[in-house]
Order: structure tokens, then sequence, then C-alpha cells
């Protein structure tokens, strides 16, 4: 499906339209580049949270994600304790999956463990502008490109978890690795 026009006039990606959650995460933040530590890891937690579930169930957790997860501070969620993580398993706001909680107290210990910047290292992944065709239609984009599958690879071995090249390429899109917005959307550049 290409791009559909809004009550409001403007072409978007056909996810994007309806309901408002997505019409505004699509026009302010989807595909938008997004630097730094703490927002990257953010984003990096919420695609994994994500993995079997609709993103409009993320984002309307989104808060409660943030107030459960210390602002997503990396630096304070690879402190969190047993006692922690309890606290996260019986905390209905957020996802309460024992597999996704565990990874993302994991990758916080593992972004610290890097030996370069978490930005530089996810944006060392991100193809070279002007490289890709932009789709058309949602159908064709893909759910995973060699880039992601690379990303995924580096990052298992770096011990971070719950990040598959499918993650890793939803992970890009949001943050502007990679500009899925599809030919028609008024955000197309």
């Amino acid at each position: 499906m290409s791009a559909i026009v809004g009550e409001d006039g403007k072409p978007r990606c056909s996810w994007g339209a309806d309901p408002p959650d997505y019409r505004e995460y699509h026009d302010t933040e989807w595909g938008k580049p997004v630097h730094g530590q703490r927002a990257l890891f953010e984003r990096l937690c919420l695609e994994s949270f994500q993995s079997g579930l609709s993103w409009l169930t993320i984002l309307r957790k989104r808060p409660a994600f943030r107030a459960a997860f210390a602002d997503f501070d990396p630096r304070r969620v690879a402190e969190f304790d047993d006692r922690d993580r309890q606290r996260l398993l019986s905390d209905r706001g957020i996802v309460r999956n024992r597999a996704k909680v565990d990874a993302a107290i994991g990758n916080a210990r593992a972004v610290l463990e890097l030996d370069r910047p978490l930005e530089e290292l996810l944006w060392s992944f991100a193809p070279e502008p002007g490289t890709r065709t932009r789709p058309a239609t949602t159908a064709e984009v893909p759910a995973k490109t060699p880039e992601s599958a690379a990303m995924a690879t580096h990052l298992r071995g770096r011990g971070f978890r719950f990040l598959g090249p499918v993650t890793c390429y939803a992970l890009m899109q949001a943050t502007g690795m990679i500009d899925d917005h599809v030919a028609g959307c008024w955000l197309a550049r």
C-alpha cells in the first residue's frame, strides 16, 4: 500500500495514518535521526520489548517504561538487582516478559562494556545515504537487511540479547539510520 491521505490532507505511510498515536509517532519521530546513548538505549530496549507485539502497545506504554527503567539511563539500569527485576515483572504498566526484562538489564550492562560509544557502534551499520531505493509501497519495505543482520550479529557478539535482524532493522528505521517513508509520504526526503 502506498501513502494514505489523512484528515489533515497530508499523505502518510499507510501504517502511520491512524490511530492518532501512530500518526503523531510517524510525523514527529519515526525515521528521524536519533543520537545519544540514552535515547538510543531507549529505542533499543523498546524495539526488543515490541518483538511479537504491536508497536502501538509499546508506544502507549512508553511513559511507564521510562519510569520503570530509570528513563533508560544505562548506568542505572545496569545496577538493577533481583528486587528491581521483581518490581519490573509486577509492573502492569510495562510488558512483563521475563526474557525481555532480563535482556534490557543485560543490554544496559553490555552498553557499559563497549569499547566505543553506543551511538558510534549502531550508526556504523547505517547504509550510505543515497544507496537505497525509496520504497513505493509498504510491501517493498524489507523486514531485515544485510546491515541489520550484521548489526544483530555484532551486538550478540558483544553480549546483547533479544536483538535479531528484524528487531535491528526496526531500530534502524525508528532512529533514522534508514529512511523507509514510502514515496508519496509527506516525510519522504
